[in-house]
């Protein structure tokens, strides 16, 4: 791994995103943000596609970009995006199975890109609300448990890793890694907390750490058994020294939703 790579990439996407989250008008961290969660889904496509089940790659950004639109224009109703998109998958297929030879890849196909939306897309477009609804902290806050969650996990884990937590999908995070990632996401929470949001109760700052955190430990490995079944290690090489867009952010699909909905529903 080339360290210095790693740094200078690093550097830029977290200066470019601070500036982004915390300046740019909504219309402009819309934009950025959707071009992000696309390049994510054409990566998906592309791990998928390896396995031939040829996931249509323009119609999956198609209906991708119906959904993110609802999380922005909140008068388009998300169900009725939804609708449209297999709507719009219904007609795709009906005209382009044409010939016996495309009949037998039609299942897979249609899952795949379906599944793509649903898997990375509609998940993702919850950080858009989470900006729009209750400001540019609450990203930082969540930032602040997922990646201090994955980087207390790899300090603890290199050394101290000794029983495998996910053999298959990631061998190399261990149970004392986890443990490590649990501990440094709640110094996350508490010093976003202190420094960002101290009308959170310290109680609660803890308890959505734990369970954000426990979530972004599924999303990191759930993404990874899509490589290990397509022999990959990273989804593409977009970012150097950081592997591709959906590598950078797999920890937030199922991490972002549910700190969403706790912020919404539980905390006052």
């Amino acid at each position: 791994m080339n360290l210095v790579k790693r740094t200078l990439t690093a550097a830029v996407l977290l200066g470019g995103l601070f500036a982004i989250i915390q300046y740019a008008p909504d219309w402009v961290f819309f934009l950025f943000g959707a071009a992000f969660v696309l390049a994510a889904l054409l990566e998906f496509y592309n791990l998928v596609g390896k396995k031939d089940l040829r996931p249509q790659k323009a119609l999956g950004t198609v209906i991708a970009v119906l959904v993110l639109l609802t999380f922005y224009f909140r008068t388009i109703p998300l169900d009725g995006a939804l609708c449209a998109g297999i709507l719009v998958a219904g007609f795709y297929y009906v005209a382009t199975i044409n010939f016996p030879e495309k009949l037998a890849f039609f299942p897979a196909s249609f899952a795949t890109t379906l599944i793509g939306v649903f898997y990375v897309a509609f998940p993702l477009g919850f950080l858009f609300r989470i900006r729009l609804e209750q400001g540019p902290f609450y990203l930082y806050f969540l930032a602040g448990i997922v990646f201090l969650g994955d980087t207390g996990a790899f300090f603890i884990g290199k050394p101290f890793g000794r029983h495998k937590m996910t053999p298959i999908a990631s061998p190399n995070k261990s149970w004392e890694g986890s443990a490590g990632g649990f501990l440094f996401a709640v110094g996350g929470a508490l010093l976003a907390r202190f420094l960002l949001l101290p009308s959170v109760p310290f109680a609660t700052a803890v308890l959505t750490a734990i369970v954000v955190h426990a979530a972004a430990q599924v999303s990191d490995p759930l993404e990874s058994l899509f490589k290990r079944a397509v022999g990959v290690k990273d989804s593409s090489n977009s970012l150097p020294g950081h592997g591709g867009f959906l590598d950078r952010i797999d920890s937030l699909i199922l991490a972002g939703p549910l700190f969403y909905f706790i912020v919404k529903l539980f905390w006052k």
